[in-house]
This record gives structure tokens, sequence and C-alpha cells, in this order.
């Protein structure tokens, strides 16, 4: 019998917190957070983190996981969640996916197979200074030759994912596209429901623009500073997160605070657009339009009615 999972996904701001809470709440279940950023420690108002009030009560995992200098990669979490989702689903409830990053809820429903050991510290360094001096394009380009569907899947703004691509080929003499090719072939291992939430583009971006200002207000800058002064190095993957890596130019002086702020929200307005993408070339994606329900319960009702549509919930 396959195992039960739900799966709430959309782009940063759209809302994914407050009525994934609520489907919890409503149909039992425990929420397992698909957030690259939220799984470190010390990292809560850049990620938007939930709070423990916030979280009512609700069983959250894969948040504050990891210490900012440990590795943490798609391999490492798709053998987290696999555990997570099998105990929760062993105890009668529901495990509930949230988050933004396709590749991580991708890894479990086309069971990718990534090889843990392949994991170069010094190769990841050295494309970092390659890009930090010639540009993303420049190692973005790198992929064209020797992995094309990656190459064109991947934005060159995608340093993380298009440095991961070129480790694994240089470990294996394969493209990281063929082994996702051949994990696509596996059958799927979950009876599931994939919603992805969405909204006007305006009201969107106009969220994202308030969330960043409330992010200052809260002590973003503090918490970065904070995060250095504990011995982290701003070259760790951790500190290169979307909300991190600009508070530290602002800190080196490579900005003034607004301008940090300004390509802050445009470079969470990219990461919404890309996020997007992702989940539009994605056929088993059932859409929710936020704009479209008068209260969080109104759309709440219609996603466990799908739910209920696609997973046996007795």
């Amino acid at each position: 019998m396959k195992q039960k999972l739900c799966i709430i996904a959309g782009p940063t701001a759209v809302g994914k917190t407050d009525i994934s809470i609520l489907i919890a709440q409503k149909l039992c279940g425990e929420i397992i957070s698909a957030d690259s950023a939220q799984v470190y420690k010390y990292m809560d108002i850049g990620t938007a983190k939930v709070s423990k009030d916030d979280m009512k009560g609700i069983n959250h995992y894969m948040i504050d996981e990891v210490y900012p200098d440990e590795n943490f990669s798609v391999a490492v979490f798709k053998e987290k969640a696999e555990c997570y989702i099998k105990d929760i689903n062993s105890r009668g409830k529901l495990p509930i996916i949230v988050g933004g990053t396709g590749l991580y809820i991708n890894s479990l429903l086309n069971n990718l197979e990534f090889t843990n050991s392949i994991i170069d510290i010094d190769f990841r360094n050295k494309m970092r200074q390659i890009a930090s001096e010639k540009g993303n394009e420049y190692v973005h380009e790198m992929l064209k030759s020797i992995d094309e569907v990656s190459y064109k899947r991947l934005h060159p703004n995608d340093l993380k994912r298009v440095i991961r691509a070129l480790e694994v080929y240089n470990h294996t003499g394969k493209p990281i596209s063929y082994f996702q090719m051949l994990s696509k072939q596996q059958p799927c291992k979950y009876e599931y429901a994939y919603i992805c939430l969405n909204m006007d583009r305006s009201r969107l971006y106009n969220r994202i623009e308030l969330r960043v200002d409330k992010m200052i207000k809260e002590g973003l800058v503090d918490e970065v500073e904070k995060l250095l002064k504990m011995g982290y190095s701003k070259k760790l993957t951790s500190l290169q997160a979307l909300g991190y890596k600009e508070i530290i130019d602002y800190l080196d002086g490579d900005y003034s605070l607004e301008e940090a702020i300004n390509t802050l929200k445009k470079n969470t307005r990219h990461y919404a657009k890309r996020q997007l993408t992702w989940f539009r070339n994605d056929e088993r994606v059932f859409w929710i339009n936020i704009d479209n329900y008068f209260s969080i319960n109104a759309m709440a009702e219609n996603m466990i009615r799908y739910i209920a549509g696609k997973i046996s919930l007795i």
C-alpha cells in the first residue's frame, strides 16, 4: 500500500504557512518543510520561519534541523523527509510537505536518486570563486557542453544548483539530468495530492515588498551580524541564501542599506518568478488562485475536497 502524502507548494510570500497549518488542523496532519533555508538554525527572520506560537500545536519537521555550516543537500532532504513521511503515516496522520523548493518536492515524487558521497567542498568553493570573478553566467555556460538539459532548465542566478550539476558531472562523468531521468522511470511510491498556490502577480510582488520591509524592522541586519560574529563564514551555502547575501554585501560596504533592501526585493521577485515557472512545468500540480476566495476557510474547504479526491483520508 502506498503511503499518503499531501503537498502545498507555491512562490515565496504567497501565504503557504497559514493555509497549511489550517489544513493540518482539519486533516490531522503534520508538516514537513520543503524550504532550503528554513532548515538552518539561527536563520529565522530572513527565512520567514514560522514561530512556535504560529505553529498552533502542529508538529513541524525540517525546520532548525542543521547548523549553518553543515552540509544540507537535496539528497539529505530526501532521506530525512522519507523517514518523517513513514513515521507520520504509521501514526495514522497525514504528512504535508510545505514549501517552495521544487527540487526537494520532485526528489520525493520522482524518487530522485542522488549519491550522498558526492560532496566536494573544494570544487564548490572553486566554482563560487570563478562566479565571483567572472559572473554567474560564465559558470552557467560551463554546463552547456556537458549537460544541455540542466543548462536550459537552470537559471544562471540559480548558482547553487548550477554548481551542484557541475559537481555531479565532475565526479561521475555523467550529467545530473541523466540520474534524474533514471529516477523518473521509477514509479512514485506515494498516494499524493499536489497543490500549488498562486495569486495576481502585482499583489504577490507587493506582498514580497512588505515582507522584506517587515524583515528589516524585525532585525534582519542584526541576525546576519550575529551569525557572522558566531564565526559562520559568509561563503557558506547557507549564508548565500536570499536575504543573507544582500545584507552581507551591505555589511561589507558594497551597498548602502537602502540599496541592499532594494536588491533583496528585486532578487526575491525574480526568485518567485523562477519558482512559478518550475511549478507550471509540472503537469501534476493542481492550482489554487488565492484571489478567487473570500476567506482562508473557503479556500481550505476547496483544497480539502481536492485532497479527498486524490487520497483516502479514512
